[in-house]
């Protein structure tokens, strides 16, 4: 189960990332970089943890989602409804599936 999350994670992560394109929010410097940074972080420690024991991944991919859904408010992009929208909405999945995946029954014990 747990590799299933990090797949889902991959795929919201990547999703996230693209979003500046896909929405054309490219030329918002704030909404375009929060996106590209928070998608890149969830990105690649969601395939990272698809070969890890550990869940720290996850704890991180959390915190990054935390941090994702205010970023509309703090790097004031609330203007701009598919960016903030689509940061809000991925956000929080990522944090759900970041928390189910780090208490997950089949996780794996770290050394």
């Amino acid at each position: 189960m747990k590799n299933t999350l990090e797949w889902v994670n991959v795929v919201l992560g990547g999703w996230l990332f693209l979003s500046p394109w896909i929405f054309g929010f490219t030329g918002n410097a704030g909404a375009a970089w929060s996106a590209w940074i928070i998608g890149g972080v969830v990105l690649i420690l969601a395939v990272w943890a698809l070969s890890d024991k550990g869940v720290w991944e996850d704890w991180v991919n959390a915190l990054a989602a935390l941090i994702g859904f205010f970023t509309p408010w703090f790097v004031k992009y609330t203007s701009l409804g598919a960016a903030s929208w689509n940061m809000w909405i991925l956000a929080v999945a990522i944090f759900v599936v970041a928390l189910w995946a780090a208490y997950s029954p089949t996780m794996k014990t770290t050394t």
